[in-house]
């Protein structure tokens, strides 16, 4: 395979992702992603903004989620986001500093 080929497949399986997240699973929490998994769609917006600094293309965090979501972030949590108990935030807050580092 040469790596034209392989970053489209790659692109395509990423986009694949995304539209499972945001389509197919809207009712699977960031939370619960991050937790069982260590990483959300926050992650993926953070990945995503990371490859384009990389590559001397400057975006903000706000505009990567915003990217990603398909509408800002705010908007997708009051129109996605359920209420997380006091023993999810607390899985989450462990899950967050071992994948991610600081919270942001």
């Amino acid at each position: 395979m040469d790596d034209q080929t392989r970053i489209e497949i790659e692109a395509a399986a990423f986009r694949r992702l995304r539209q499972h997240l945001m389509e197919d699973r809207r009712d699977v929490q960031n939370i619960d992603l991050m937790t069982l998994a260590g990483f959300c769609r926050n992650c993926l917006a953070r990945w995503f903004q990371e490859a384009a600094a990389e590559r001397g293309v400057e975006i903000g965090k706000d505009e990567a989620r915003e990217i990603y979501y398909g509408m800002p972030y705010d908007a997708w949590k009051a129109e996605h986001q359920a209420p997380a108990d006091d023993a999810k935030k607390a899985a989450f807050e462990t899950a967050f500093r071992e994948n991610v580092g600081k919270k942001d």
